[in-house]
């Protein structure tokens, strides 16, 4: 298996764009091709380190950025499988493969020869002559080594390393636990009475997830993925199974035995506290922060707090609201976190004659992603080609060739976007290839492989997927991650696409999902799936007066989310705190409001322990949505809400740019200025318009 000749991960993939071969791929592949992969990349960062001419740009950090393709395409396709098309295979090698690939990660950023030779260039950077973005390269390049414990010595150092290793291994486990415990839930109803409230949209989506479970004709399951645990929440009558489905969804990874992620996330944050005292900080979250727009605690606490005393106020006006109802009902039974949403869309069906079941016919997915490629190609000037005769890892994966407005290609696009048992809860965007213009001489430019991800539920054989409002946001938001990635264009591989601060990178995301809401977008395409019909006008005036319906309610529980992030990242317990405790206790100190609950759950929280990326970074959503919400206006402005000069912008300083420009210098330079927080507290509903 360790052979070019044998294994297909370590041959030329002669295939159409360079995709992997994922017909000829088997999990038995991935460790002796990481071995293989490992030891070329440490001979390439060796030959730098050890190159005997004094170090300078092209062959210190430019090679530097070349190192490690090989490896790099096979991590990409590795972690996307176990993410989107999990197997009992893969996921051993992912437990296998956690502390051996952190170990080489350590190999690498602790090779003292090469961060010799980086930090004399550091030091000296502003006498090289260098263009802004090689400047902004090795700076980023000399910051990753000094975070991974390049300047750490002996003992330290070991130890650190072996504090990134057991990491590895524990958020791979966190989040295998997690799907485990989605995995093994399912709800069947039996019977029209247990079906009571259900629309036809969800009982097909029910249909259809019990036919992709192998069970009978005319059987109906509820699942824990959000496209239809949300909807089984928000109609079904049956208060009863609705509690039943909401303390499965709430109490994932929270189970004595081999999946319990209490004791996983303790012991991540205790190592993260030992991680982050040994670069000198107090705790994980200024760590953390250290390498963020924000900076401090404070300043994500500054904005935490504007929102989070308005949207308390808010959500017990909606309380009152709900109750009104109920007990205009004869109902006075106390509102609980499986109610809130059942009892909310009965208000929003009064009060905006609004109803999901009249809503979902006009946003069937097919249309939904016309939506947002004809969109593109309004701003972008870009194209996207269906290839069906190409097969990638699963048959619901659809491929694209991206092309520009020359018709010069852009890259691929990949759409996997639904929901199934070896497939992660949530939606992402990823990629299988970065974009990159640092060849070898002669080589062409590399061009990127895109892949969203999300997780709706299937519709009924020969019926079309209808996706709710909220689903289609979700739709608009992982697209413009992927337009993030696709657009790029930069040098540097290290630069590219989405490789940004992470309370920048959700910003083109955020902004994307305004395009969606505009008026001429949804006449186009918001249609029936029936007769063809664009919804009309009176049902998008409907839509427009509800958007800030329930904000609240979704702001509490995301802003809550947050807060525990922050706090439980700024933990000084050595041993970790007991999350279940810890949370509790958050939550009473903030005065969390009863009955609304949190979007996350401290041991099924995926953004936060299965991965780095977003631990005490949960506040990134709000930060970029201030961005968003100032950004849009840009186009209300322009009185076009495609206007192109506007366009051109955007695309040259948040699309294409990538981490080529310092983050807050890239909005300036694309608004004019910086953001303010007014437009964002308008679109949420918590200040007066």
């Amino acid at each position: 298996m360790s052979t070019a000749n044998s294994n297909p991960l370590l041959q030329s993939w002669e295939t159409p764009y360079g995709l992997p071969p994922f017909d000829r791929i088997r999990a038995e592949h991935f460790v002796p091709a990481f071995d293989v992969a490992r030891r070329e990349h440490l001979a390439e960062v060796d030959a730098i380190a050890r190159n005997p001419a004094p170090p300078d740009f092209d062959n210190t950090v430019a090679a530097l950025d070349r190192a490690g393709r090989l490896i790099t395409r096979i991590e990409s396709l590795f972690f996307n499988l176990t993410s989107s098309e999990t197997s009992p295979a893969l996921q051993a090698a992912e437990r296998e493969l956690a502390p051996q690939l952190a170990a080489h990660g350590n190999a690498i950023s602790m090779n003292r020869a090469l961060f010799e030779r980086l930090d004399v260039l550091h030091a000296q950077r502003d006498a090289l002559g260098l263009t802004p973005e090689q400047r902004r390269l090795l700076e980023r390049f000399h910051f990753d080594f000094v975070r991974a414990g390049a300047r750490l010595d002996g003992a330290l150092q070991q130890r650190y390393g072996q504090i990134v290793e057991r990491l590895a291994e524990l958020t791979t486990r966190f989040g295998q636990n997690v799907l485990a415990d989605e995995s093994a839930f399912r709800l069947e109803l039996r019977d029209e009475a247990e079906l009571a409230g259900l629309p036809d949209f969800v009982r097909a989506a029910a249909r259809q997830a019990a036919a992709d479970r192998g069970l009978p004709d005319g059987t109906h399951v509820i699942t824990l993925s959000r496209s239809l645990i949300v909807p089984f929440l928000t109609f079904s009558e049956r208060r009863d199974l609705r509690e039943r489905a909401w303390r499965a969804w709430t109490s994932r990874g929270e189970h004595d035995g081999p999946h319990d992620n209490r004791p996983v996330a303790r012991e991540i944050l205790a190592l993260r506290l030992e991680q982050a005292r040994a670069h000198g900080y107090t705790c994980y979250a200024d760590y953390a922060l250290a390498d963020t727009m924000a900076g401090t605690r404070a300043a994500v606490d500054q904005l935490l707090q504007q929102v989070w005393v308005r949207a308390k106020a808010s959500v017990e006006n909606e309380r009152a609201a709900l109750q009104a109802l109920q007990l205009s009902r004869g109902d006075a039974t106390q509102i609980e976190a499986w109610d809130w949403r059942y009892h909310a869309e009965k208000v929003r069906q009064l009060r905006y004659e609004l109803d999901e079941a009249q809503v979902k016919p006009y946003f069937p997915l097919d249309r939904m992603v016309e939506a947002v490629f004809d969109c593109a190609q309004r701003l972008f000037g870009l194209r996207f080609v269906a290839r069906p005769e190409i097969r990638a890892y699963h048959p619901d994966v659809k491929v694209y060739e991206v092309r520009g407005a020359d018709d010069a290609p852009i890259g691929v696009f990949l759409h996997d976007n639904f929901a199934r048992p070896s497939k992660r809860s949530g939606a992402w965007m990823s990629s299988y290839r970065q974009q990159s213009r640092n060849t070898l001489r002669g080589d062409d430019p590399v061009l990127p492989i895109i892949v969203n991800n999300s997780n709706f539920a299937r519709g009924a054989a020969g019926e079309p997927t209808l996706l709710s409002f909220d689903d289609a946001r979700t739709l608009f938001h992982e697209f413009g991650h992927g337009l993030h990635g696709l657009l790029s264009s930069v040098t540097y591989e290290r630069l590219a696409g989405t490789n940004v601060l992470r309370d920048f990178v959700e910003l083109p995301s955020q902004l994307f999902e305004h395009w969606l809401t505009e008026p001429s977008v949804l006449k186009r395409h918001a249609r029936h799936f029936r007769t063809g019909e664009p919804i009309p006008d009176a049902l998008v005036q409907r839509l427009k007066e509800a958007h800030r319906f329930n904000q609240g309610f979704e702001t509490v529980r995301y802003t809550a989310s947050a807060l525990l992030d922050m706090a439980v990242h700024a933990h000084t317990e050595p041993a970790g705190p007991d999350i279940s405790a810890f949370e509790r206790t958050l939550l009473e100190s903030i005065g969390m409001p009863p009955g609304v609950g949190m979007n996350h759950r401290l041991p099924h929280f995926q953004h936060l322990f299965s991965g780095s990326s977003y631990a005490a970074g949960y506040y990134v959503y709000l930060w970029a949505e201030v961005l968003d919400a100032d950004g849009f206006d840009a186009f209300a402005e322009a009185g076009d809400p495609f206007d192109p000069a506007v366009a051109q912008r955007l695309r040259r300083f948040i699309y294409s740019a990538g981490n080529s420009i310092e983050p807050t210098e890239a909005y300036r330079s694309f608004r004019g200025r910086a953001a303010t927080v007014e437009p964002m507290l308008r679109k949420k509903g918590l200040v007066t318009p």
